[in-house]
């Protein structure tokens, strides 16, 4: 089995028609064996889904998809599981538990235009790629030896009180990703970027490093009358915005009274403080 992931900054990237980059899982008897990044090469739906029947994909995670992209998709025979968000590893590993739930078409499900205050960084790690905070957005160079270069590390990821966020090591197989292009937190770029393959090293990022400080911006408020379904929305449950150019975003819902719903844009990590031990188990030059 192949599984396709829309892919960003090692997190399943929220609009499959303006993802840039897939990473692709070979699973065998129901765990992964291998992976990799591969660009996103099609423009539009279907070119996209061609692009993926081409590839052998049987299924495609993503977060947000609208009608037409599910219709190509099954035209191909690809299954879909929309709605996931967060880890793209976490998420495959959850697909394979059978505890990953489609969502279906869910691009439009609060209409066309939507903006959450400046209708564009709301919460850098999703829709700005960057995974810095919100304010200035430049990504800063990584330099090192490893920059450039396809890299597979083995890793496990930690909160300050010692709580497990992710682990590589528990799926059984490392990440790859190309050091320095973007695709991982600065400082977990950073960090393997002048390492020597075989050596671990403990890292502990300040969200600036990582996702970035919580922007108080990026909660906003909008009246019920002008969400239709949203009456039955609950604090806690995370649904999919659609900004101005037409990206599915994820939002948690904060708070909802009988007029309005109060919506939380931040990246779930926004504000945190994380630790990562870090293996590096292969550098490709190429």
């Amino acid at each position: 089995m192949r599984i396709a992931v829309t892919y960003e900054n090692g997190e399943v990237f929220q609009h499959f028609g303006h993802t840039e980059q897939f990473k692709v899982y070979e699973v065998e008897n129901g765990a992964v064996v291998s992976s990799e990044v591969d660009g996103a090469d099609g423009s539009g739906h279907g070119a996209l889904a061609g692009l993926l029947a081409g590839k052998g994909i049987d299924v495609l995670i993503c977060g947000g998809i609208g009608g037409g992209a599910q219709a190509a998709l099954a035209e191909q025979g690809i299954e879909l599981c929309a709605g996931a968000s967060g880890s793209a590893d976490a998420a495959v590993e959850a697909y394979l538990k059978g505890e990953l739930k489609n969502t279906g078409a869910n691009c439009d499900h609060y209409g066309e235009g939507h903006t959450c205050g400046d209708g564009e960084n709301h919460a850098c790690g999703g829709d700005s790629g960057c995974g810095q905070s919100c304010g200035g957005c430049g990504k800063s160079a990584v330099t090192g030896k490893n920059a450039g270069k396809k890299c597979r590390t083995h890793y496990r990821g930690t909160f300050n009180d010692g709580t497990e966020f992710d682990s590589s090591y528990k799926r059984g197989a490392p990440l790859e990703f190309v050091c320095g292009a973007g695709m991982m937190i600065r400082g977990f770029d950073a960090a393997v970027a002048d390492m020597d393959v075989g050596e671990i090293r403990q890292v502990h990022l300040m969200p600036a490093e990582a996702y970035g400080e919580a922007d108080p911006a990026a909660i906003f408020t909008l009246p019920l009358a002008e969400l239709p379904g949203a009456e039955e929305l609950e604090p806690g449950e995370q649904v999919y915005l659609q900004s101005a150019d037409g990206r599915a975003f994820p939002v948690k819902v904060k708070a909802k009274d009988a007029l309005t719903v109060t919506f939380d844009a931040n990246h779930e990590m926004a504000g945190k403080e994380l630790n990562f031990t870090i293996e590096l188990v292969e550098v490709c030059d190429n």
